[in-house]
């Protein structure tokens, strides 16, 4: 409709309002109507446009990876008032689109011996002061023919930073106190003495070991309900941004130490979105 009435508008002069609206069978009162709308339209199409050209240098440093929920956040982080409903509009209107992933590999072995411990988020995953909460979580990187790695990852709730990982081929309980352990010394005085750390009923962290560590760390121990991957989501999803970020849809690494990098360089990035980092992906070659 919009289309007619923009051919009435432009031929307005040489044939008339009223012949132009009969011959294209359109109402003269809903013309009028959508020109006197049209300098609100301009002011809403100039506003997409400018927060389009936003959009796509955030979605460009990404390397085409971000969707909505991360492109909201990072103009929300750059103080630019947004809601995700607006984004979404524009990156459809634009035609920006991120990646999807692929159905995620289930990790988690449940330890039906280990001792309970209490749901102390109960899927809160937010926290008010830093050094409060953390969740962690396992995730396999495929890599070469058939074979693969894993990462421990610590992520803390407040400042949504990636406090501690560790990466290994194996998935004995060291990985996951290794990160832990990265996290602490990360803290630096004080450690994350007091703090609250969220994971799901792997093996890794029901074991003796684990709960020793955490004793020594000062940590206190939450974990989730056994096969409810809600109740450990946001440690889950970042290391399916992690995946998504760095694969961009392939299955596996080349390597053991094009993975290591590559999660190296991601982790860096999305600690520092504003550093300046080597070109991305990561070039062997170039490192």
């Amino acid at each position: 409709m919009s289309s007619r009435f923009q051919f009435v508008d432009d031929h307005r002069d040489a044939f008339g309002v009223k012949r132009l609206c009969r011959m294209l069978q359109v109402s003269r009162s809903d013309f009028y109507r959508w020109r006197a709308g049209a300098e609100a339209r301009a002011s809403r199409t100039k506003a997409d446009t400018e927060r389009a050209e936003r959009i796509i240098r955030i979605h460009r440093a990404s390397v085409g990876t971000y969707r909505v929920p991360r492109v909201t956040a990072e103009l929300k982080d750059a103080r630019r008032p947004v809601n995700h409903k607006s984004v979404e509009r524009v990156m459809r209107k634009f035609r920006i689109v991120g990646l999807h992933l692929r159905k995620k590999v289930r990790t988690t072995i449940p330890e039906p011996s280990a001792t309970p411990v209490p749901d102390l988020l109960r899927r809160d995953f937010t926290a008010q002061a830093p050094n409060t909460k953390y969740v962690g979580d396992i995730t396999y990187l495929h890599v070469g023919d058939g074979q693969f790695h894993c990462l421990a990852t610590v992520l803390d709730l407040h400042s949504k930073r990636l406090a501690g990982w560790s990466i290994a081929d194996h998935m004995r309980t060291f990985l996951v106190t290794d990160a832990l352990r990265a996290a602490a010394a990360a803290r630096g005085v004080g450690g994350l003495r007091g703090a609250i750390f969220h994971s799901d009923n792997g093996a890794q962290y029901v074991s003796k070991e684990f709960a020793l560590v955490c004793s020594e760390l000062g940590v206190t121990r939450s974990r989730g309900a056994v096969g409810t991957s809600a109740d450990n989501a946001a440690a889950e999803s970042l290391n399916a941004t992690m995946k998504r970020e760095t694969l961009q849809g392939r299955k596996r690494w080349n390597g053991a130490r094009e993975a290591r990098l590559t999660v190296f360089r991601w982790a860096t990035r999305y600690n520092n979105p504003a550093a300046a980092l080597p070109p991305w992906p990561y070039q062997p070659d170039r490192l």
